[in-house]
C-alpha cells in the first residue's frame, strides 16, 4: 500500500480548518491538524509531516514565530511550510520568506492552486530530503549553514560530534554556538586555498575535544556544506594498538567492532571491502587469543576503561 503524504494545518479557524482538511483528504493526502503555534511545536515532537501549511496570523505564538523555531530544530528544519494570509502586503510575504516559508497563498484559498503548490514543494523536499539522507548513510561528519553561519542540518554522526551546540526545543543556541557561526562564515569568505580550517575547542569533564571545521561548497541558495573532524579521534585506536600488539588498521577493525559496526559498515567506514576487514579480524582474534567478535570487543572496551 502507497504511503500518503501527511500535511500538517495549522490554523485558528474552525471553518478553514474544516475546509482544508476536506480539500486536502480529497487529494489523497492525510491531514494533521493544530489550533495555534504551541500545539504544533508540541505535536511535532510526537510526529513529522512532510509539509506544514501555516496561518500566518494566529493569538499567542503566531505562524511567523512558529516556523522560526521549528526551522532551529535540526532533524525538522528541512520541512517546507506554506503560509496562508489575507495580508497580502509584500513586508508580511517577505517576513513570512525569511521565517523559513517556501511560499505563501493568500485567502480566500483557492483549492486547485493550494494543491498544486503542495505537490511541487512536496516533490522538491523529497529530492532535497533523499540527497540528505544518501549522506546520512555513508557515516559523514557533514553540517549545512546558512549564510550566516546558522546550522541547518548535519548528519547523525556529526550531530554526536556537536551535541551540546544544538538549539533546544525553546530555539535558544548556548553561547559556543555564536562562536561557531561567526567561525563557519568567515571560514566560508575566505579566499579559496587559503583558508585552514576553523577549530573549536570544547569542554569534556577535565579533557578539552577539539573539532576542526572544513569549507567544501554551496549546496543550495543560502545552504552551505562544511565537514566536520575531531583530530583526536585517533586516540582510542592508539590505545587498542599499543595496549594489545596490534597494527594501526587492525586497531582501528577492532575500534568499530567494539562499537557494534557489523563488517560491511566497517569497509565503508574505513574504505576498504567487508572481506579485508574479515581478514584483519582474523589476526586480531589470533593475537588476542579470542575465539569471536564479542571477546575481541569485549577486551577492547576493558582495555580502554583502564586508560580512561
Amino acid at each position: 500500500m502507497k504511503r500518503r503524504d501527511m500535511i500538517l494545518v495549522v490554523d485558528d479557524t474552525p471553518d478553514t480548518l474544516g475546509f482544508l482538511t476536506e480539500a486536502i483528504e480529497q487529494a489523497d493526502l492525510t491531514v494533521l491538524v493544530a489550533i495555534d503555534g504551541e500545539s504544533a511545536l508540541e505535536l511535532l515532537d510526537q510526529i513529522t509531516p512532510d509539509l506544514i501549511l501555516m496561518d500566518a496570523v494566529m493569538p499567542g505564538l503566531d505562524g511567523f514565530e512558529t516556523c522560526r523555531r521549528l526551522k532551529q530544530i535540526p532533524h525538522l528544519s528541512h520541512l517546507p511550510v506554506i503560509f496562508m494570509t489575507g495580508l497580502s502586503e509584500t513586508e508580511h510575504v517577505v517576513k513570512g520568506l525569511e521565517a523559513g516559508g517556501v511560499d505563501y497563498v493568500t485567502k480566500p484559498i483557492v483549492v486547485d492552486e493550494l494543491i498544486a503548490r503542495i505537490r511541487v514543494h512536496l516533490t522538491n523536499a523529497r529530492v532535497a530530503y533523499g540527497a540528505r539522507a544518501a549522506l546520512d548513510a555513508t557515516g559523514r561528519f557533514l553540517l549545512a549553514t546558512d549564510g550566516e553561519g546558522r546550522l541547518l542540518w548535519c548528519t547523525p554522526q556529526a550531530e554526536r560530534l556537536l551535541a551540546g551546540l544544538m538549539p533546544g526545543a525553546d530555539g535558544c543556541r548556548p553561547p559556543l554556538a555564536a562562536t561557531l557561526a561567526q567561525g563557519l562564515t568567515r571560514l566560508r569568505q575566505a579566499p579559496a586555498g587559503s583558508a585552514e580550517p576553523f577549530a573549536l575547542e570544547l569542554p569534556d569533564g577535565d579533557a578539552v575535544r577539539r573539532l576542526e571545521f572544513t569549507y567544501l561548497s554551496p549546496a543550495n541558495p543560502d545552504e552551505y556544506l562544511f565537514r566536520l573532524s575531531e583530530p583526536t579521534a585517533g586516540r582510542q585506536e592508539a590505545i587498542l594498538r599499543d595496549a594489545l600488539g596490534l597494527t594501526a588498521r587492525e586497531a582501528e577493525v577492532l575500534l568499530w567492532t567494539a562499537n557494534g559496526k557489523p563488517n560491511r559498515d566497517i569497509g565503508e567506514i574505513l574504505g576498504i571491502s567487508p572481506r579485508t576487514v574479515n581478514k584483519h579480524l582474523e589476526q586480531v582474534f589470533a593475537k588476542l587469543g579470542v575465539e569471536n567478535r564479542a571477546s575481541a570487543a569485549a577486551l577492547a572496551i576493558r582495555t580502554l576503561a583502564a586508560r580512561a
